[in-house]
């Protein structure tokens, strides 16, 4: 009997310490994934092509010059077509979001959560990501995503300014890159789904940065059903020309978007 009750202490014991092993190595993980969505230490810009799919509607597509300086959370996006929207741009400074319109040349506030040209991206889905400091980790489980080795995080906003109470995010262990996340609302509707199935590596001056080749973006509540299945409309949002490099201080500015829209 006193036997018996060594090895039960000794395998709590192990269970113990194993469960707190897996819980720094998820807490680890998870700021890893976070890091890897943040440019530090450099300017960057990229060309993004945005393309909407609505089912039966045929697409969208939206392009845009982006410039970002992560170190002072400033954002700029330039749209440079199609003809129509060429002109317009977003802003971000000082923790607040402006859309400007060369159409009554005046500045809109808008927020992160609100859609992007009316799409199903957010405006927060173009700025970095703070999983880690915005989240607690409410359970994490290894799991397959395809033929990627992934963690699997059940995340519950610990702050009240996030686009989403909860999101699920698939990791890959070896690189700390996010490979899908779906969003929740409070009530546990799944809400959106982003898949990222590769990346692009880029070297700056000082560091390495991965960044998503393509996002596909499903909309899990705007569809529309077709062949007696529901279609649900997408957003695929491809970025190229990425480079990290110094960038005019003007570019983060209201009066920029006015001269560009000009052009």
């Amino acid at each position: 009997m006193k036997l018996s009750r060594t090895v039960a202490a000794v395998f709590l014991v192990f269970a113990a310490g194993a469960a707190m092993l897996h819980a720094e190595t998820a807490d680890e993980l998870l700021k890893r994934a976070q890091d890897s969505t943040s440019f530090f230490g450099t300017d960057f810009r990229g060309l993004y092509s945005i393309v909407q799919e609505k089912p039966g509607e045929g697409k969208n597509i939206t392009e845009a010059i982006m410039y970002r300086r992560d170190s002072e959370a400033k954002w700029t996006i330039l749209i440079t077509g199609p003809a129509r929207e060429k002109g317009k741009g977003y802003l971000q400074y000082d923790g607040n979001i402006w859309f400007y319109d060369p159409a009554d040349h005046r500045f809109t506030f808008t927020s992160a959560r609100d859609k992007f040209q009316n799409t199903n991206a957010n405006n927060s889905d173009f700025a970095p990501q703070f999983y880690h400091r915005d989240y607690a980790i409410e359970s994490s489980q290894d799991a397959q995503l395809g033929k990627l080795d992934c963690m699997m995080f059940i995340l519950k906003a610990k702050v009240e300014n996030v686009p989403y109470p909860e999101i699920r995010l698939w990791v890959t262990k070896s690189d700390g890159l996010v490979r899908k996340k779906e969003d929740y609302s409070l009530s546990g509707q799944k809400l959106r789904t982003t898949a990222i199935p590769s990346y692009q590596i880029v070297q700056s001056e000082n560091a390495t940065h991965a960044i998503p080749v393509k996002m596909l973006i499903t909309d899990n509540l705007r569809g529309k059903k077709i062949g007696g299945k529901v279609a649900y409309e997408r957003t695929q949002i491809t970025i190229s020309n990425a480079v990290f490099a110094p960038v005019e201080n003007s570019v983060y500015t209201k009066p920029y978007l006015e001269m560009m829209s000009e052009k």
